[in-house]
């Protein structure tokens, strides 16, 4: 799909892949067999398990899924159906050993994900045990009982990209005492499993790509406020699943609506800062590497960038974009958005960071790398050269911090001025 800015539409690890690796790159991704054997052997043999870092906050962390149905409104992308969603919710809870590991994708959108990227990274099937990825939380368990409920942060992930590829992030919130919602776009996203074993696959019409951009950015911004609207249903004590299934132990009263974040990745960070504008449910924001425009070359930005926000907001970029630094002194869009805004702000920078630095391939691309001949310019051109672990304990304590400050009211030194515990991030003042 053509995109106006490498920050606004790139989908997946599949999309990563494909558009990370330069021209002159060695085709790698086009070969049909299988890589040399590295550690895990040739084709057949013992499939290379990957894993995700475990949370360091306080309590263990819980979750569960719900269907969740818009009958009063028409699915944008396909016609004669009703707007229907999936999204997580992730959640302290009491114990790290009742329920069942959660599988980081469902089994059947897992199986497709693989033969994508297993095909795209000239594996044969088996050699990457997607499937097998596991959170660190545990499905079905108790909301660990609070008086007066969680902050709640909504998480929404980048263009034609799952909600789970934030699960590092979203489950560090977690285990930290939030409740954390993320959100699937249907038919944007490859692949979205639905009970009963349905899967929607991405159903984006071919238009203009500006015209596309706009739809999507509407429709991410109407899926969010009605996710929003069916927490408040939740929070009343009903069950807004579609199918009526049973919900984990105090999930409605774990909820504190009168504290609401957000949070995104790329065209997430767009749809986090501009449903802001237009809906004051959303106390605080963060924006993570991720355009306020629709097309650079027409000058089309989003409303936010005119307008600014008058509460908390967090832009965090990485790399170069257009070949500048991606913060608010060299991105036009950024700029508008800085200088308009009246709330609380903050620019965090990761210069030797990349895109997806801010998704789970920071800490899953260099298990790949180590174990598969990858050619060094697709990894550095997808999470940069920042080490991996400690950029990944950076994101986790500046979210953590933002939202501490700013739904919970606790100051954070964190916030003011840069620490050398966090090298690789730089503040960028105006």
């Amino acid at each position: 799909m053509r995109i106006p800015s490498r920050r606004w539409l790139l989908g997946g690890l599949v999309a990563l892949l494909a558009v990370s690796v330069p021209a002159a790159a060695p085709a790698a991704f086009a070969r049909t067999g299988p890589p040399a054997a590295g550690p895990t052997g040739p084709a057949g043999s013992t499939p290379l398990r990957l894993s995700l870092p475990e949370p360091t906050g306080p309590y263990p962390v819980g979750t569960s899924e719900l269907h969740l149905l818009d009958a009063a409104r028409p699915d944008p992308w396909v016609e004669g159906r009703p707007r229907e969603l999936m999204v997580s919710l992730w959640y302290p809870t009491l114990t790290a050993h009742a329920g069942r590991p959660a599988p980081y994708l469902p089994p059947l959108a897992a199986q497709r994900f693989a033969e994508r990227t297993d095909a795209q990274l000239g594996l044969a099937a088996g050699q990457v045990d997607w499937a097998g990825i596991a959170t660190h939380a545990r499905a079905g368990v108790p909301v660990r009982p609070r008086r007066g409920g969680h902050p709640v942060v909504l998480f929404s992930p980048g263009g034609g990209v799952a909600r789970a590829h934030g699960t590092m992030l979203v489950t560090e919130l977690a285990s930290r005492g939030y409740v954390v919602v993320t959100v699937d776009h249907t038919y944007e996203t490859p692949e979205v499993e639905f009970p009963g074993g349905r899967v929607e696959t991405q159903r984006l019409p071919d238009i203009d790509p500006t015209e596309l951009n706009h739809r999507m950015l509407d429709t991410r911004i109407r899926d969010t406020r009605f996710v929003l609207d069916q927490l408040v249903l939740l929070a009343r004590g009903g069950n807004p699943d579609a199918g009526g299934r049973r919900l984990p132990p105090g999930l409605g009263a774990g909820l504190d609506l009168s504290r609401v974040g957000m949070f995104g990745h790329s065209a997430g960070g767009f749809t986090a800062a501009e449903t802001m504008l237009v809906d004051r449910r959303l106390d605080a924001g963060v924006d993570m590497d991720g355009s306020l425009a629709y097309s650079f070359s027409a000058g089309d930005f989003g409303d936010v960038v005119h307008q600014g926000l008058d509460r908390p907001f967090l832009l965090m970029g990485a790399g170069q974009s257009s070949g500048a630094p991606h913060t608010h002194q060299h991105a036009r869009d950024w700029a508008g958005f800085w200088a308009h805004s009246t709330g609380w702000k903050l620019d965090l920078y990761v210069a030797d960071g990349e895109h997806f630095t801010f998704t789970d391939h920071q800490a899953l691309l260099p298990q790949l790398a180590e174990v598969f001949p990858l050619p060094p310019d697709l990894v550095a051109g997808s999470i940069g050269t920042v080490d991996p672990d400690r950029i990944v304990g950076s994101l986790r304590a500046y979210l953590g911090a933002f939202f501490d400050q700013h739904l919970r009211g606790r100051p954070q030194p964190l916030l003011r001025d840069p620490s050398p515990r966090h090298p690789d991030v730089t503040f960028v003042r105006p």
